[in-house]
């Protein structure tokens, strides 16, 4: 392994858990003008150094920087929705290490229908199987295969996991941590920086919009998109996660 020193960190992430967090930070990487993400310097016995990012107080210049660049990301693309990086094969993973959960990854030609049978419907089974049920799971699985919320826009390459813990703030600009990157719609990643909420957000998102391609109502279709992270808080935390969940289905589903 190679040396250790106060510009890099150890990360323990054993197994293809630890491969899957490698192999979408150097997908993401390869992407041409794209938001940095940490450096993986060396991977061995399930440990995995890298890059340490010292932090500053976010600002707007570099959130708008950071709006412009996630743009430069998506547009990156990937070969389909529902496709993992480059050279991965077979399921991926979502959540916090010690609760992970298989993201099944399957390509499919319509958002929609991945939307449904990779994200939704496996993280709404899993709810139900621990005791907590989402309401208008069906009726919303029904809409997206129908392809409801389709549009024209390509497969984005998505960082997957993009809330904002996951977004580092340096001197030189914002860094991208722990992503569970496939290919997907670009609104996801942008709803799950408004989930909990982020610093400059308003900029980062103007930013966004100004080079980037999005279906005229995009605000309204946030929701939506928030689904992803409010099924698996859901799942691996339930609790009020659920309630909230469905009540987000219910909005979702008066569109």
């Amino acid at each position: 392994m190679g040396e250790v020193t106060p510009q890099t960190y150890i990360k323990h992430n054993p197994g293809r858990p630890g491969d899957w967090e490698v192999a979408g930070l150097t997908w993401l990487a390869a992407a041409d003008g794209g938001v940095p993400v940490v450096g993986v310097l060396d991977r061995h016995d399930g440990d995995t150094v890298l890059e340490r990012v010292t932090p500053t107080a976010p600002d707007a210049a570099h959130a708008e920087e950071f709006g412009r660049r996630l743009a430069a990301t998506h547009r990156a693309g990937a070969p389909a929705f529902g496709a993992g990086p480059a050279d991965w094969s077979g399921s991926g993973y979502q959540g916090p290490n010690d609760s992970l959960l298989e993201l099944p990854l399957a390509p499919a030609t319509d958002w929609g229908t991945f939307f449904a049978s990779s994200v939704i419907g496996p993280l709404a089974q899993v709810a139900a199987d621990r005791g907590r049920a989402v309401a208008g799971t069906p009726q919303l699985c029904a809409r997206l295969t129908a392809g409801d919320f389709d549009d024209d826009l390509p497969p984005a390459r998505l960082h997957g996991d993009l809330w904002s813990g996951n977004v580092l703030w340096s001197a030189d600009g914002v860094v991208l941590i722990d992503p569970a990157a496939h290919g997907g719609h670009p609104l996801t990643d942008l709803a799950g920086l408004t989930l909990f909420g982020a610093p400059f957000l308003d900029h980062i998102l103007g930013a966004y919009a100004e080079v980037a391609e999005l279906p005229t109502r995009w605000r309204e279709l946030l929701p939506l998109h928030r689904l992803h992270m409010l099924y698996l808080h859901a799942a691996v935390f339930g609790g009020g996660y659920v309630a909230e969940t469905g009540r987000a289905v219910a909005e979702v589903l008066a569109l």
